[in-house]
C-alpha cells in the first residue's frame, strides 16, 4: 500500500532508557511501514542534553512553537545519582519543565480505559481528565537551609523602587526555607486552556486549590479563574449545559472519589502532579494514561505520563527480554498524528492515528498484555514481552488498514 503522506513535520523529541528503546520499536513496527513520516528530530536524551548544555531542549521547545505539534519520549530529570552515573556537567532541570515554561502550556492527562480492567474506585465509569498548571510553584521555587536563629523575610523590590516586605518566620534555631512564585499571565493562560479544553471536549470543569490556607497565593488563582470564566466563557458553558465550579482541594478529592468520572479536574502544579498519578493508578497503570501539553495559542506536545522505566532498561541492557507497557507512548504518537492531520486537513493521517489506537486497544481486549496489566485484568490473559506486544498490535493494525 502507498504510505500516508504528511505535509508539515512533527517535532520529535527522543528520550532515555527503556522508553527510548520502545520509541524506536514503535517507529519501526507501527509507524514507518504505514506513514511517510516527516519529523524535525531532537535528541533529548540526557547525554545530548549534557553535551549541549541543555540547549537542545530549548531548541525543541521553540520548534514546537514553530510547527505547532510535537511528540516526546520520556526523559530523565537527573539527581545526584544520575550526576555520577552519566558524569554530568551539572544537574540539569526537568526537560518537561523547560518545555512547559517556554510554551506557557497546561498539561491534560486522562486514563486509557479498557473493559477488562476495572478501576479501583468501583463507581468510576468514565475517564477523569487532570488539567495540571505547568508553571511555577514548588517547581520554580528556591530554598535554603539555615543553621542558626534569625529572621526570615520575603522582600519584593519593584521597578518603581517600591519595597514590600513580610516576615516569614522568626527562627529559633536551624531549619529550612522555601519561596515559590507564580505569574498572573501564566495563571490566566492556565484558565483559558482549561475552559477551552472543557468546551472542546464537552465536559464539566472543576477547579480546586487551598485558598482558606494560602489566602493570597491560592486566592489569586481562584479569583483569576472566576474573572476569566465570567468575561469569556460563562455564556458558552451555559449554552452547552456545562458546569464550572470552584471548591477546596480536600472537598474536590471527596467529590472525585464519589463521582462516576467524565469531567476535567483542574489543579495547581503540584496537586496535578500527584493527583494524575493517583487517578492513573486507580484506573490501572501510569502506562495507561495520555498526556498532552496545550499552549494558549494552540500548540500541542504529546508525551507519555510516566518515566523512563529504569529498572527494565538495566535488565534490557543485560540482555533480558522485558515486558514494558508501551501504550502511553503509542498514544503520544497517535495523539500527535491526529492533531497534525486535523491542522493540515489530512484525514488519512487522522484515520491512521485512530486505527493505531483501535489496534492497540483491541490487543488488550483480546487478553494480550504486558505483565503490569495481567494482574489487574479480568478474564483470560496472556503475558507477553514488549516486542511481542508491539507485533500483536501490528498484526491487528494491518487488518484494520
Amino acid at each position: 500500500m502507498e504510505k500516508i503522506k504528511m505535509t508539515t513535520p512533527l517535532v520529535e523529541m527522543d528520550g532515555d532508557e527503556m522508553t527510548r528503546i520502545i520509541w524506536q520499536s514503535i517507529k519501526d513496527q507501527l509507524i514507518l511501514p504505514f506513514v511517510d513520516l516527516k519529523t524535525e528530530y531532537y535528541d533529548l536524551g540526557l547525554v545530548k542534553r549534557d553535551e549541549t548544555n541543555d540547549q537542545v531542549t530549548i531548541d525543541a521547545s521553540n520548534a514546537t512553537k514553530k510547527y505547532g505539534v510535537a511528540v516526546k519520549c520520556a526523559t530523565i530529570t537527573p539527581n545526584k545519582q544520575r550526576m555520577s552515573e552519566y558524569n554530568l556537567k551539572e544537574m540539569w532541570k526537568s526537560p518537561n519543565g523547560t518545555i512547559r515554561a517556554i510554551l506557557d502550556g497546561t498539561v491534560f492527562r486522562a486514563p486509557i480505559i479498557i473493559d477488562s480492567i476495572k478501576p479501583a474506585v468501583r463507581n468510576w465509569k468514565k475517564p477523569i481528565t487532570i488539567a495540571r498548571h505547568a508553571y511555577g510553584d514548588v517547581y520554580k521555587s528556591v530554598d535554603m537551609k539555615v543553621d542558626e536563629p534569625g529572621v526570615a523575610e520575603l522582600v519584593f523590590t519593584g521597578e518603581s523602587g517600591k519595597v514590600q516586605k513580610v516576615t516569614v518566620q522568626k527562627m529559633n534555631g536551624g531549619g529550612i526555607l522555601q519561596a515559590a512564585h507564580n505569574m498572573d499571565k501564566s495563571i490566566e493562560s492556565f484558565a483559558h486552556a482549561c475552559f477551552k479544553f472543557a468546551l472542546d471536549s464537552n465536559q464539566d470543569l472543576w477547579f480546586s486549590t487551598k485558598d482558606t490556607i494560602a489566602k493570597v497565593y491560592d486566592g489569586n488563582f481562584k479569583q483569576i479563574f472566576e474573572d476569566v470564566y465570567n468575561a469569556n466563557y460563562k455564556e458558552q458553558f451555559e449554552a452547552k449545559g456545562l458546569e464550572y465550579f470552584y471548591t477546596l482541594i480536600d472537598d474536590a478529592v471527596a467529590r472525585v472519589i464519589r463521582s462516576e468520572g467524565g469531567y476535567i479536574w483542574a489543579c495547581k502544579n503540584y496537586d496535578g502532579d500527584v493527583m494524575s498519578d493517583m487517578v492513573s493508578t486507580a484506573f490501572g497503570s501510569l502506562a495507561m494514561m495520555t498526556s498532552v501539553l496545550v499552549s494558549p495559542d494552540g500548540k500541542y506536545e504529546y508525551e507519555a505520563a510516566h518515566g523512563t522505566v529504569t529498572k527494565h532498561y538495566y535488565r534490557w541492557r543485560d540482555g533480558e527480554k522485558t515486558s514494558t507497557n508501551p501504550m502511553a507512548t503509542i498514544f503520544a504518537w497517535t495523539g500527535a498524528f491526529k492533531k497534525r492531520g486535523e491542522l493540515d486537513n489530512l484525514p488519512d493521517l487522522v484515520r491512521f492515528g485512530e486505527l493505531l489506537e483501535q489496534a492497540s486497544l483491541q490487543t488488550l481486549q483480546d487478553g494480550i498484555m504486558t505483565k503490569d496489566l495481567v494482574a489487574l485484568a479480568e478474564g483470560k490473559t496472556r503475558a507477553v514481552t514488549t516486542d511481542e506486544f508491539i507485533l500483536e498490535i501490528r498484526q491487528r493494525l494491518e487488518k484494520l488498514i
